[in-house]
């Protein structure tokens, strides 16, 4: 936003008798409230600096995992086994690990059953066959381990030393894929054939980092926190389905036809949408390369938090390069039913794909895996490093909002591994923060503005929308555990406001100019490490040169209300050659600063920028504005920027 300042405000225009007790019957605002001293929510150690950086002493852990999985699609049944290579970077020596076994949220006595509407359909969970632990010998040996809901503890014989120590664990394991009611993970039909879509798929290292020890939130609902490292993973399945995974196909001369493998190359080097599988060769035996029993189709990826896969015979997949910044390129990939494809729906996927990881490479931090996946299914819409499970039925702006709303969280929190089990509003917030952007951005604003169910759902202008949010006594702050906030506020909190908030800060608090370097300079900064709600505060205190104490109280602790007035307009010594007079006022607890807009009888207008220190001291306020013509209206924030919760009494008509 562009800030007109037309007259330097200074102390001098402060009017005595009103400063601290106008309108005080009706204000709810306490400036000694609201720009108390800020306590973050975490505090700054050796580990994290008071600058919201890491600190001199930050360590963190590290999970590589090598994985072989054969998938039964008869009785949709898939077992594995697992090597963790597990370092402990930390001060400490551990003499238990916990994983994470997430398929034990569809048991019947699962935690998670009785946070909401009790489940009509289960699942038995993980079958645990054995864990054993490796030395530095290369010795295995049984450990003793108990499960808790979604949660494993491993008990080892000897603790696993701090700085540096490693250790082998060995897991062998099988569950049923859930059906459709698995929500993020599941089986769903097609013409041609099931669709699995296969995610927490195989038991994961718990974090164990410097604010909480073990962070063994349970599967509930909300999402992961999860450790860095590289996958090896090999997943087997019968010879007419095509696997889809995060990370590369080392084996493309395994599982592809001559003539796929040549269509992909093709599509590696083509901004236009390539075919690597038609609709109709979804049902020629010939699209694969051999009619009889399985293959198996390995894939890799470096430096990721975590992997998924989809699986189907029913895939049409079709490709096209990616451009990134200093001349790199990866592949964007959608495969999905024939049923789902069309110019008015999937056949323009990977042209969102596509689209909108060249926008967030070029605007935020460089996409860093080789290829970028879109899987149609029914999870809807959920996302994993390098693939993102998007809906089959989904079309046009719809599709468009799904894809790049997914695949920006490669972003956050795939990039940027914030917690989402406890902080959403990093997860969901951020994201739909940098897609209200990317909606502006792609081919020429086809979409745009952003108005979904993320954010502004009511289609109108977001400012208006979510003040009726923070009217809403029942509405909990962002700050508020993900798993304890209702299914109700999920979106207009988490997505839509932790969005509206980063817009505020941008437009209206900071400006991009030092909002974007700062922003860019974080996700680089934090990229593949785990920031908590206070680093990101104080990074961007730090970056920008903000206090910003006041903003993280009223908007991520709270869910306070703002109300800004014009309650008078008078010519300066009774004579409007000398200028104006405008008071303005705060009336509620939240504080922002604002745009004044004096109207003159010519049609003339004039913007005084009110700063938030203004009401540091002041509950109402005269802001004296230069001019030489009477003034006809004033009004405080005339372009809806900011969540007024009342705008009845922003304009004030000079009679």
């Amino acid at each position: 936003m562009k800030f007109a300042i037309s007259l330097a405000i200074t102390a001098s225009t402060l009017l005595a008798a009103p400063a601290f007790a106008a309108d005080s019957t009706t204000s709810r605002f306490d400036p000694l409230q609201t720009f108390a001293p800020y306590s973050y929510p975490q505090p700054a150690t050796a580990y994290r600096s008071a600058s919201g950086k890491p600190g001199p002493l930050f360590w963190q852990n590290r999970a590589d995992y090598t994985i072989t999985a054969t998938l039964d699609p008869a009785t949709r049944r898939l077992r594995g086994s697992e090597v963790i290579s597990y370092t402990n970077h930390s001060p400490d020596a551990l003499d238990v690990l916990w994983l994470q076994l997430d398929q034990n949220r569809y048991r019947r006595d699962a935690r998670g059953a009785f946070t909401s509407k009790f489940p009509t359909e289960f699942t038995d969970g993980y079958q645990i066959a054995s864990v054993e632990v490796e030395d530095a010998h290369g010795n295995r040996q049984p450990v003793k381990w108990l499960v808790s809901d979604t949660r494993m503890q491993v008990q080892l014989p000897a603790a696993l030393k701090g700085n540096g120590g490693k250790l082998r664990l060995h897991v062998a394991w099988s569950y049923t894929v859930p059906g459709e009611f698995g929500g993020r993970t599941d089986v769903n039909p097609t013409k041609n054939g099931e669709i699995f879509e296969i995610a927490q798929w195989y038991p994961r290292m718990a974090v164990y980092d410097d604010l909480r020890g073990w962070d063994t939130a349970p599967y509930l609902n909300s999402e992961f926190y999860l450790e860095y490292g590289d996958f090896d993973y090999v997943i087997t399945v019968p010879w007419d389905m095509i696997v889809a995974g995060s990370g590369e196909l080392l084996n493309p001369q395994d599982v592809l036809t001559k003539i796929e493998q040549q269509r992909l190359e093709q599509a590696r080097h083509s901004d236009k949408t390539v075919m690597i599988r038609s609709a109709a060769e979804v049902t020629q035996p010939s699209s694969r390369p051999k009619q009889d029993g399985t293959l198996t189709w390995h894939f890799a990826m470096h430096n990721t938090r975590d992997v998924a896969f989809g699986a189907s015979k029913a895939f049409v997949w079709d490709a096209a390069r990616i451009n990134l910044p200093a001349g790199k390129t990866a592949l964007a990939m959608s495969v999905y039913p024939a049923e789902s494809g069309g110019d008015a729906a999937w056949g323009r996927a990977t042209a969102y794909l596509k689209a909108s990881t060249e926008y967030f490479s070029r605007q935020w931090y460089p996409y860093p895996w080789p290829v970028a996946i879109n899987e149609a299914g029914t999870a809807g819409g959920m996302e994993y490093p390098g693939i993102t499970f998007d809906h089959k039925l989904a079309k046009g702006s719809k599709l468009h909002m799904v894809i790049a709303h997914e695949i920006g969280h490669i972003w956050f929190p795939m990039i940027v591994g914030s917690n989402e089990r406890r902080d959403a509003w990093m997860d969901e917030g951020f994201n739909t923060f940098i897609d209200v952007y990317e909606a502006d951005a792609f081919n020429h604003g086809e979409y745009a503005p952003k108005r979904d169910s993320e954010y502004a759902p009511g289609k109108g202008n977001p400012a208006d929308e979510i003040a009726a949010v923070l009217a809403d006594p029942a509405a909990p702050a962002l700050l508020n555990g993900a798993d304890m906030t209702p299914e109700k506020y999920r979106h207009p909190i988490s997505y839509f406001k932790g969005a509206f908030g980063l817009v505020l800060l941008r437009e209206q608090i900071i400006g991009p100019e030092r909002f974007d370097p700062a922003f860019r300079r974080y996700i680089a900064t934090w990229a593949y490490k785990h920031p908590s709600p206070s680093d990101f505060f104080r990074f961007m205190e730090s970056e920008t040169g903000e206090d910003l104490g006041w903003f993280w109280r009223g908007w991520y602790e709270r869910n306070w209300q703002f109300d800004m007035a014009v309650q008078k307009v008078a010519p300066i010594d009774g004579n409007w050659s000398h200028g104006a007079e405008v008071t303005v006022a705060n009336l509620d607890q939240l504080v922002l600063p604002a745009t004044l807009e004096v109207t003159y009888d010519d049609g003339s207008k004039q913007d005084v920028r009110v700063p938030v220190e203004t009401w540091q001291q002041h509950r109402s306020y005269v802001v004296r504005v230069a001019g030489t013509r009477k003034v006809v209206s004033a009004t405080i924030d005339p372009a809806h920027a900011l969540p007024d919760a009342q705008r009845a009494n922003n304009t004030l008509q000079v009679k």
